[in-house]
This record gives structure tokens, C-alpha cells and sequence, in this order.
């Protein structure tokens, strides 16, 4: 049995992660400075990149906009908020229902 929590650790915190710090280096933001401001190390921005790590999701619109905002605060120095935020993300992929299946899709082959 797969626990809720287990699907947000394992394929939704890194979806975001992986959204975000594709939406940065959009935005002209380095994946040196990308790894800073979302403190992690630069390989797991480079993972994320190359669709190696965080991949498995597929965000609705709503929550897309959502990691764009923080994405574009980030941008622009505001990092204050931001585990809030991510979990306000993990709230809007939630409420319809259990686990993540309502905003996302997940190509996980589990």
C-alpha cells in the first residue's frame, strides 16, 4: 500500500521542485543561482533539467501558474515565503481528493 505522504516525497515535491527550477532558468536565472535560492545542490537542478529527476507529474493549469508566481518572486529576490508556498501548492493538489490524482497526472509506471 502507497501512503498518500509517500506520493507527495516522492514524485510530487520533486514535480515542483523540478516546474520551479525549469520556470527560473526561463527567466534567465542561472542553475548555479537556481540551486541557491531553492537551496539544493546545482547537480539536483541539472537532474531536474534533464528530466532525470522530478518528471513523473504533469500539473493542471492552476497549479502551473502557481509555481510561475514563485518562480518569478524568486526571480526577483522574495524568497521569504517560500515553504509556505510549495506547501499551498501541495493543498491545491490535494483537496479535490486523496493523494495527488485530481490537478496532476502521473506518468509513473509503479
Amino acid at each position: 500500500m502507497k501512503l498518500p505522504c509517500q506520493t507527495i516525497v516522492w514524485d510530487v515535491l520533486p514535480a515542483i521542485r523540478a516546474a520551479i527550477a525549469e520556470e527560473l532558468v526561463q527567466l534567465g536565472v542561472s542553475q548555479q543561482e537556481a540551486a541557491r535560492l531553492l537551496d539544493m545542490a546545482p547537480s539536483a537542478i541539472s537532474q531536474y533539467l534533464s528530466k532525470k529527476r522530478g518528471y513523473r507529474i504533469e500539473f493542471e493549469d492552476d497549479v502551473k501558474v502557481a509555481i510561475r508566481s514563485i518562480a518569478q518572486d524568486l526571480s526577483n529576490g522574495e524568497t521569504e515565503s517560500l515553504p509556505q508556498r510549495i506547501c499551498g501548492i501541495c493543498t491545491m493538489l490535494r483537496e479535490p481528493g486523496p493523494g495527488c490524482g485530481h490537478n496532476c497526472k502521473s506518468d509513473s509506471k509503479n
